[in-house]
């Protein structure tokens, strides 16, 4: 578990550092548009073109890796909670009971 919070974080920090740069090539864009040199210009635009698309790659990616670890971590808990049931039975039915008194009672009380 602690190893996906650290790997979690690395990727927050790596999000974060993408973002940073796109905002820093926007505010140079920006800059430059307002000296209105051509050739600055285009090689400015270019430069924000290349990492918005560099960036967006890396979130895609980012994100399918995490999509993917999120669905093998809740298939494996669910694994983990039907195998339980299995083999202890009688505690999950009383387990089971015992939420849906209280659920029960909750609700009674409205």
């Amino acid at each position: 578990m602690a190893k996906r919070q650290q790997t979690y974080s690395t990727q927050a920090d790596q999000l974060k550092d993408d973002l940073r740069h796109l905002s820093e090539t926007v505010e140079e864009l920006v800059n430059a548009t307002a000296k209105d040199a051509s050739g600055e210009m285009n090689d400015l635009r270019t430069r924000a073109e290349r990492r918005l698309k560099d960036t967006r790659a890396r979130l895609e990616a980012r994100g399918e890796r995490l999509y993917d670890d999120t669905r093998d971590s809740l298939t494996q808990q669910a694994d983990a909670c039907d195998r339980y049931v299995h083999e202890n039975p009688w505690t999950s039915i009383g387990i089971g009971a015992a939420a849906g008194m209280v659920v029960g009672m909750l609700l009674g009380r409205r």
